[in-house]
């Protein structure tokens, strides 16, 4: 499962709200990537997502697959929407 995001935060998918993305990502089993710029990252590595540099009106992708797929991806478009990281596309 997946949806496509846009990046609102003014400063870009920096240290703050990566962490918040990947503490809520670690909580589940499912397989959680973010995908921007045709390059990818383990959205449960903090490195990993920071690596990517995704900055404010960027497009991105969260993509889950695994056992709880659906609540992953719920959980995560909470923690973009509630936190005003990004608008889902």
């Amino acid at each position: 499962m997946e949806k496509k995001f846009i990046i609102v935060d003014p400063i870009g998918l920096h240290a703050r709200p990566a962490t918040l993305l990947v503490n809520e990502a670690s909580k589940f089993v499912a397989d959680s990537t973010i995908v921007s710029n045709d390059k990818q990252a383990n959205l449960k590595s903090i490195m990993g997502v920071m690596s990517l540099g995704i900055v404010n009106g960027a497009e991105f992708i969260i993509d889950c697959s695994g056992t709880d797929e659906e609540a992953a991806l719920d959980a995560i478009t909470n923690i973009i929407s509630i936190n005003n990281i990004g608008e889902e596309k």
